[in-house]
């Protein structure tokens, strides 16, 4: 038996709770695609999304050492996924929701 989730990603677990949001990929009808991230929730000031930002190394070539960099996305957040500021979220791409969120979240680690 397979760790496969109802939306066809191993190691994602279906969230508890429904919600009828069209947008959300495990009770509505949007497809998930592409990459997975992993990110830290900023703000959750919006209707239905969240800020992410993503923390990740860069090699310097002139130096010879990495730096580290950060970037910040929107991220669509379904209802039925309850998130605050300082969670550590896995969110994936998707198709364009608004002008800035192309991701939703799908799954909340610990």
């Amino acid at each position: 038996m397979s760790l496969t989730s109802k939306i066809g990603i191993q190691g994602v677990t279906d969230p508890g709770k429904k919600c009828d949001d069209p947008n959300c990929p495990f009770h509505g009808s949007l497809k998930v695609r592409g990459r997975i991230f992993t990110g830290t929730v900023v703000k959750d000031r919006m209707t239905n999304s969240v800020t992410v930002q993503i923390n990740y190394d860069k090699y310097n070539k002139k130096y010879q050492r990495y730096e580290r960099r950060n970037t910040k996305m929107s991220v669509h957040s379904p209802p039925c996924i309850e998130v605050a500021p300082g969670d550590e979220i896995r969110f994936m791409q998707c198709r364009k929701i608004s002008k800035t969120i192309s991701s939703v979240i799908i799954q909340k680690l610990k």
